[in-house]
């Protein structure tokens, strides 16, 4: 099963790289740019075909390793 996993920072968490994209878009002549927050995007493949399990094991995995739970978000998408 494939699985899609978001992860991005929490609302309240600054995000310089987020803030200089949209500054250079701005600067690129992007004069409609309100705001940017920049994240992580992963595909990960699992030899699991139940749709539950698969989500457990994907939320395991981001909260143990793809993301730091104090400030970013995460989202999972099961393809």
């Amino acid at each position: 099963m494939k699985i899609s996993a978001t992860v991005t920072l929490k609302k309240e968490v600054l995000d310089p790289q987020g803030k200089v994209v949209s500054q250079t878009l701005k600067n690129m002549g992007y004069k409609n740019i309100v705001n940017v927050r920049q994240g992580k995007y992963f595909d990960i493949e699992l030899d699991e075909t139940d749709k539950e399990k698969a989500k457990k094991i994907a939320e395991e995995i981001c909260k143990k390793l793809l993301t730091n739970i104090v400030i970013e978000d995460y989202t999972i998408n099961l393809k």
